[in-house]
């Protein structure tokens, strides 16, 4: 018999738990390791911070589905991995503290055969002096911080319905954001919101990114097919904003957030102050702290991570300029280069190098979009891992599957409304999400696969995909038959 823990349970995580299920035997054991009772359908989280829908709408409970699926549950955070195990336990295992029960923070050991870390990001506020909830700003990373945002709009709907004009900011809250994706998404769903509850000529609203520019997300743009032509994705974003009155402030770092009132370094190096009466803005993500120690018990952590506390896998993480990075960099397999049962899925791995240019600010600020590795990216990696790991347990012999973000697509539905008759979407797909330009010499990236539209349509897909996953989420019969 052979077990397989997978740390965390969200979106790579869960996927990767789920199918490893499916395709192992009963002989073999699954453990699924989370910190949170709940699975979150995150990118619902848009219409729970806007008042448009409830906590219980985008939460799955853990344990029942687990139970179900014969899926072992530990309610616990990981905090250390030991791949050569130590002078006790001669395998390898991870140490969690316990977030539940009647001794929180109580420690244990899960020995495993296979692991994959798909912890996700350590969402660092900290990083930006008074961001956050608690403090100067909203978010909309988790449910109850979605809660919370859509409080706070809907208290200052209130004041705009007596009379009273007010400024929302939402954005980037420091100069190495990612998913400009889910704060674009947000924006909009905000102003359409506005005119939804008729306050809209009472509010301003800006958009504030460190992107270059509009349409970056992360991923150096694109060029998108639409109606016939050829258009960049920042003037195909600077549309969608224009048409809706929405201000933009590109380029920019966030320094600090005082209540009301926003302070940003540009790249030319000048700084600003931004007034508002609302302000949502997504933190920069780091890993979530896990260490690493040897079989004599000194610390490997530096040899299994990165820097900024992601996994390092199966990529080139050679240093070197921005002209000279490949898609070939990019991990296919997600399997740890020092030891092969170990592997990361979304969020969880570290990325060679941003796939948009670097920038700095006059004052030696890094001000540009990190690379994301959410969504579809997050869930394709979990399968993939589960399918390598499922196959070296079951003796099948062969190569490792593999799902380079080079090599794959990926679709984004930012929607506005949360109803089927009312709301619009602008929807995107590209192809591959990292730019190839040795295959695709022009524009990097096949036009075929590289569209962009804005309607009806599109909204009604993402109310669709907002039920199909959660039913996927619950496990229920044919969940595998849903496309990551």
């Amino acid at each position: 018999m052979g077990r397989a823990v997978v740390l965390g349970a969200g979106i790579a995580g869960h996927t990767a738990a789920s199918y490893l299920r499916k395709w192992l035997d009963k002989a073999h054991e699954v453990v699924v390791v989370a910190p949170t009772s709940h699975y979150n359908w995150v990118p619902s989280n848009i219409w729970l911070g806007l008042g448009l829908m409830q906590e219980e709408q985008v939460r799955v409970p853990l344990a029942p589905v687990y139970r179900r699926a014969g899926i072992r549950f530990e309610q616990a955070r990981a905090v250390e991995i030991h791949p050569e195990g130590d002078a006790d336990l001669a395998g390898p295992y991870v140490v969690v503290e316990s977030t539940t029960g009647d001794q929180p923070g109580q420690r244990s050991r899960i020995p495993y055969d296979y692991l994959v870390n798909a912890t996700g990001p350590k969402l660092n506020f900290a990083a930006t002096e008074g961001l956050g909830p608690g403090k100067n700003s909203v978010s909309v990373c988790t449910p109850d911080h979605a809660m919370e945002a859509a409080k706070e709009f809907l208290a200052l709907v209130e004041r705009m319905k007596q009379g009273a004009r007010c400024r929302f900011v939402v954005g980037s809250g420091h100069g190495q954001c990612t998913c400009q994706g889910a704060a674009f998404e947000y924006v909009v769903n905000l102003e359409f919101e506005l005119r939804h509850h008729g306050v809209r000529d009472k509010a301003e609203v800006i958009f504030l990114t460190n992107e270059y520019e509009l349409g970056d997300f992360g991923m150096d743009g694109a060029f998108i097919r639409r109606n016939g032509y050829v258009t960049p994705t920042n003037i195909f974003t600077e549309s969608v904003l224009a048409e809706r009155d929405i201000w933009s402030i590109t380029r920019a770092h966030v320094r600090k957030v005082e209540k009301g009132k926003v302070f940003y370094e540009t790249l030319d190096g000048e700084e600003h102050e931004l007034a508002f009466d609302m302000a949502m803005l997504l933190p920069p993500f780091a890993g979530v702290g896990l260490k690493a120690f040897d079989r004599a018990g000194e610390e490997i952590t530096a040899k299994m991570f990165a820097p900024n506390g992601f996994m390092r896998v199966d990529a080139d993480y050679t240093q070197k300029p921005y002209e000279q990075w490949k898609a070939a960099d990019w991990p296919r397999t997600y399997q740890s280069a020092v030891y092969p049962n170990i592997f990361a899925a979304g969020i969880a791995f570290a990325p060679p190098h941003p796939i948009s240019r670097p920038h700095v600010s006059a004052k030696g600020t890094p001000i540009f979009a990190t690379a994301p590795r959410t969504g579809m990216p997050s869930a394709t990696t979990g399968r993939v891992v589960a399918r390598s790991i499922a196959d070296k347990m079951l003796g099948i012999e062969g190569p490792l599957h593999g799902a380079s973000m080079a090599e794959l697509g990926a679709a984004c539905v930012a929607s506005s409304g949360a109803s089927l008759l009312k709301g619009t979407a602008a929807s995107m797909t590209v192809f591959p999400i990292v730019p190839d330009f040795e295959r695709y010499p022009k524009y990097g990236r096949d036009l075929k696969y590289t569209t962009g539209e804005i309607g009806l349509a599109g909204h009604w897909i993402k109310v669709l995909l907002h039920y199909m996953f959660l039913y996927k989420a619950h496990l229920r019969f044919g969940w595998w038959l849903i496309p990551e």
